[in-house]
C-alpha cells in the first residue's frame, strides 16, 4: 500500500492532542522503564502519565542509554540480551495506550557505536576521518545499524555534520575534520551504511539515521559550544552544508537542528535553513528533530514558551527532544488554523517515518523486536509471523555485534597518523628491545581511548596500551610508572614511549546540565561536550614531562598522542624521535597502537585537520582565504602539520599527474608506484587552488581523494572524473585557472570552452 494512504487516513482520525503527542519526545528513556519486582520489566509511572496524556508517544529517547549522565551501569542498566524484550514491552504498551495502535519511534545515541551496555564502539569520527576510507565506514555503519535494529531501535542519532573549525571546541572529536568534501563523503557513507541503498534497509535490518547537527555548530565564536556562528551565506553553503546535501542525496531520513544561531537566528527557528535549504532546495522529505531542550531555549528570543514552539514548527522542526514548549502546541493549534496546518504537516512526516519502520497498525510488512517475544505481540502494531525477516533477535544481535567489533578493530588501525619519524626509528624491532619504559597519562587508561558518548565497558573487555605492549613484547621488561619516570626507571632502557593527550571520560560523580553536557569543572575530561578549552597545550604538565624525559633518557623517545582535538605539539615534536597521532581509536586502540609501533601494521592515515604550532594562531584551516604565515610576529609559522599530512614507513611514489578539462567534466589521473616487496595502502588526496572567479580564492581545497591498495612492485592509476563546477572557481571564464596538486606534483588546467556556472556546494563523483 502506498505510504500516503494509511498516513492520510490516520491523520484524519487523530485528535489535535494525539497529533501533538506524535511530535513530542519529552521523556528520558532510562526513566521510562524499570525492573518489575517479580522479574522482567514494566513502565514507570512517569511513562504511563505521558501515555495517558497523549494517547501514545511520538518518540522515546535513550531507553538503553548507559553512561554517567543516565546513571545506568552494568549493575542496574538494560543488558544486551534484554534490549529486545524491553523494546517489545514499550511498543506493546504504547500501542495499547491509544485508539489507533501507533507504535513509538525508539531513538538512541550512536555517534560512534550504540551508547548502551554492550554496544559496539567504533573510533570517534575524528579518528575515522584520519583513515580517509568511506567504504570501510559504510561497512561499520551497516553492522552498527544491524545491532540497533536487532535491539528494536528505529532512529540512530549520529554526529556527522559539524566541521572542526576551531580546536578549542570540546566536541571536535565528533567531527570528520575540517574539510567539507571529506566530511561529506564520510557522511554519505554513514547514511548508506545505516539505511541501505535507497533506504532499503530501514525496518529490515537497518535503522533510520538522524544526522546532527544542522548547521555550522563547529563555527561557534571562540570554540564556545552552542554559541553564535558569525559567518556569511557563502561560507555557510561552501563549508557547512555540503555534508547535509550529501546526506539528502544518499536518502537520509532525519536531521537534528543545532543549538547555535547563525548571524543571530537560532537553527531551530531558521526557516531558511530547515525549510528553504533542506526541504525546498535539497528535496529532503524526512523529519527534523530539535536538539535537546533547544526549543525551550528559544524563549530567550520569543519571550514565551508557546511562541517558541510555534517558531520552531514554522521553521521546519517536526519532533522535539525533552522540551516542554512543544507540549503547548495543542492549544496553539486550536486557536490558529495556520498552526493547525503546521502541526498536520509535521505529524504527517512523523507518521510517514513510522509507516516506513513498521509502527502503524495497518502495515504488517516490517519487523521489530516483538518477533522474539510472541507473548508481547498481541495487539502490537506491525507484526507478521510469515515475514522472512523474523528470526532469533538475540542471534541477530550477537552476529551484528561481532561484525561491528571486527570492523572497529580495522578502523582503529586506519586511524593512526605518523607525524614524525626521525632516522626511520619506527617501526621498532621487537628483538632489540630488552627494556621499554611506558609513561604518560594515557599509558594505562582504557577510557581515554574511547571518546565521549560511550557506555561503561564490560569488565576486562578492553586493555590499555600497557597491556597491549606486554602482550606484544613478552620477552621485554616493560616499566610503567604512575608518574614521571625516575632515574631507576630510565636506567638501561632501550626505548621510552610517552602516551600523551587527553580524555573525554565522564565519571559517575560528575554534575551534568539538563541536556547531558558536563556542568561546571570536569573531573577528568579534557574534551567532549561541555569541555571547551581556551588553551590548546597538552593537558596538565605533559610538555614538561616530555622535555624532562628527553633530557634524562639515554635512548630514543617515541610519543603517542591520544586526543579528540588538535593540540599544540610543538614541544613534543622538538623533544621526541617519533610522533604518532591516534585520535580516540576505540576499545581496540591499545593493540592498534602497539601493532603500528612494532611494524605489524603500517600507519598510513592523514590528518583530517590543521595542527597549529602555537595556541594563539587558531583558528587556522587549510581552506582559509588568507595565509596566516608571517602575520603574527611572535608566531610566524602558525602551522605545525598541514591538513592531509601523514608519513609512512615504506615509500610510495606519485608521478604522471595529468588533467583534461571538458565542457562539463575534468578527468584527473595520477599514478602511484609501490617499489616495496609488500602491498601498500595509500591515501591519495587531490588538492586544488581555483582562481579567476568572482570571489577571493581559498588557499587550497580538497577536490577528491581515494584510498587504494597498490600491489608489491606495481603501479596503480587513480582516475577521477570530476564535475567542472568543482574544479573551477565560481563564474570562471577564459582567464580562470586551477592549480592541481598531488603530493609534490603540480598541474594547471583552464576551462575548456565556457564557464561551468555557479559552483555546486557538493558535486559528487562515484570515483572520489
Amino acid at each position: 500500500m502506498p505510504t500516503a494512504e494509511p498516513v492520510e487516513r490516520l491523520l484524519a482520525e487523530l485528535s489535535p492532542r494525539e497529533k501533538v503527542g506524535q511530535l513530542n519526545q519529552r521523556l528520558y528513556g532510562w526513566q521510562a522503564v524499570e525492573r518489575a519486582p517479580r522479574g522482567g520489566f514494566r513502565l514507570t509511572d512517569l511513562a504511563r502519565a505521558e501515555l495517558d496524556r497523549w494517547g501514545g508517544l511520538g518518540a522515546l529517547y535513550g531507553v538503553f542509554r548507559a553512561d554517567a549522565w543516565s546513571g545506568r551501569t552494568w549493575a542496574d542498566g538494560i543488558r544486551p540480551e534484554e534490549r529486545a524484550e524491553v523494546a517489545a514491552l514499550v511498543q506493546d504498551e504504547v500501542a495499547r495506550a491509544g485508539d489507533h495502535r501507533i507504535g513509538v519511534l525508539l531513538s538512541e545515541e550512536a555517534p560512534h557505536g550504540h551508547q548502551a551496555l554492550g554496544g559496539t564502539l567504533l573510533p570517534t569520527n575524528l579518528a575515522v576521518a584520519a583513515g580517509w576510507d568511506p567504504d570501510l565506514l559504510a561497512e561499520a555503519a551497516t553492522a552498527v545499524a544491524a545491532e540497533l535494529a536487532a535491539s528494536g531501535v528505529h532512529l540512530a542519532l549520529v554526529s556527522a555534520l559539524d566541521l572542526l573549525r576551531d580546536p578549542r571546541w570540546g566536541r571536535a572529536e565528533e567531527c570528520f575534520g575540517e574539510d567539507p568534501l571529506l566530511a561529506a563523503e564520510l557522511t554519505r557513507a554513514l547514511v548508506i551504511g545505516m539505511q541501505g541503498a535507497d533506504r532499503g534497509a530501514v525496518g529490515r535490518g537497518g535503522v533510520a539515521i538522524v544526522l546532527k547537527h544542522l548547521a555550522a555548530q563547529g563555527e561557534a565564536v571562540g570554540g564556545r559550544n552552542g554559541q553564535s556562528a558569525v559567518i556569511g551565506p557563502r561560507d555557510l553553503r561552501e563549508l557547512h552544508l555540503p555534508a547535509a546535501r550529501a546526506a539528502v542525496e544518499a536518502g537520509a531520513l532525519g536531521f537534528m537542528a543545532a543549538y547555535n544561531d547563525i548571524d543571530g537566528v537560532p537553527c531551530c527557528a531558521n526557516r531558511d535553513l530547515l525549510t528553504g535549504f533542506l526541504r525546498d532546495e535539497c528535496g529532503f522529505d524526512g523529519i527534523v528533530m530539535a536538539d535537546g531542550l533547544a526549543v525551550d531555549r528559544l524563549t530567550a528570543m520569543t519571550g514565551d514558551p508557546a511562541e517558541s514552539a510555534v517558531a520552531a514548527l514554522e521553521a521546519g522542526v517536526d519532533l522535539s527532544l525533552w522540551d516542554e514548549s512543544f507540549a503547548l502546541l495543542e492549544e496553539a493549534a486550536l486557536a490558529d488554523p495556520r498552526v493547525a496546518e503546521l502541526v498536520d504537516a509535521a505529524c504527517r512526516r512523523v507518521l510517514t517515518l513510522k509507516h516506513r519502520t513498521g509502527l502503524l497498525a495497518d502495515n504488517p510488512a516490517m519487523v521489530t523486536a516483538h518477533d522474539d517475544f510472541p507473548a508481547l505481540r498481541h495487539g502490537s502494531p506491525a507484526r507478521h509471523d510469515d515475514s522472512p525477516a523474523v528470526g532469533g533477535g538475540r542471534e541477530r544481535l550477537s552476529l551484528a555485534a561481532r561484525t561491528a567489533d571486527g570492523l572497529s578493530r580495522r578502523l582503529a588501525r586506519q586511524s593512526l597518523v605518523l607525524l614524525h619519524n626521525a632516522g626511520d626509528l619506527l617501526p621498532l624491532e621487537p628483538r632489540s628491545l630488552a627494556k621499554v619504559v611506558l609513561a604518560g597519562p594515557n599509558a594505562r587508561d582504557v577510557t581515554a581511548l574511547l571518546g565521549d558518548y560511550v557506555p561503561p565497558l564490560p569488565p576486562g573487555s578492553a586493555g590499555g596500551l600497557d597491556l597491549a605492549l606486554r602482550q606484544a613484547l613478552p620477552d621485554a621488561e616493560l616499566v610503567c610508572p604512575q608518574g614521571v619516570p625516575t632515574a631507576a626507571d630510565l636506567s638501561g632502557a632501550d626505548l621510552v614511549i610517552l602516551a600523551l593527550g587527553g580524555t573525554s571520560h565522564r565519571t559517575y560523580a560528575e554534575e551534568f546540565a539538563a541536556n547531558g553536557a558536563i556542568a561546571g569543572q570536569a573531573a577528568t575530561a579534557t574534551a567532549g561536550e561541555g569541555v571547551d578549552l581556551a588553551g590548546l597545550a597538552l593537558p596538565g604538565d605533559q610538555d614538561d614531562l616530555v622535555a624532562d624525559v628527553r633530557a634524562r633518557a639515554g635512548c630514543p623517545v617515541v610519543a603517542v598522542v591520544v586526543a579528540g582535538r588538535p593540540h599544540v605539539l610543538t614541544g613534543v615534536l622538538a623533544h621526541t624521535d617519533a610522533l604518532l597521532w591516534a585520535g580516540y581509536p576505540g576499545p581496540h586502540g591499545g593493540h592498534a597502537i602497539a601493532d603500528a609501533l612494532l611494524g605489524g601494521y603500517e600507519p598510513v592515515g592523514r590528518l583530517p585537520f590543521t595542527a597549529p604550532a602555537h595556541p594563539g594562531v587558531v583558528p587556522v584551516r587549510h581552506n582559509d582565504r588568507h595565509p596566516a604565515a608571517d602575520v603574527y610576529r611572535d608566531a610566524p609559522d602558525p602551522v605545525l602539520f598541514p591538513f592531509g599530512h601523514g608519513l609512512r614507513y615504506r615509500p610510495v611514489l606519485f608521478d604522471r599527474l595529468t588533467a583534461e578539462a571538458g565542457a562539463d567534466t575534468v578527468r584527473v589521473s595520477v599514478e602511484v608506484a609501490n617499489p616495496g616487496g609488500a602491498a601498500a595502502e595509500v591515501v591519495v588526496p587531490l588538492f586544488g587552488r581555483r582562481t579567476g572567479g568572482r570571489v577571493l580564492p581559498r588557499l587550497r581545497e580538497l577536490l577528491a581523494f581515494r584510498r587504494v591498495t597498490v600491489p608489491a612492485g606495481a603501479r596503480t592509476a587513480v582516475v577521477w572524473d570530476l564535475p567542472a563546477a568543482r574544479c573551477f572557481a565560481e563564474g570562471a571564464a577564459g582567464r580562470a585557472r586551477t592549480d592541481l596538486y598531488v603530493a609534490d606534483l603540480h598541474e594547471t588546467i583552464r576551462p575548456a570552452v565556457h564557464s561551468p556556472g555557479p559552483a555546486d556546494p557538493l558535486p559528487h563523483s562515484e570515483e572520489s
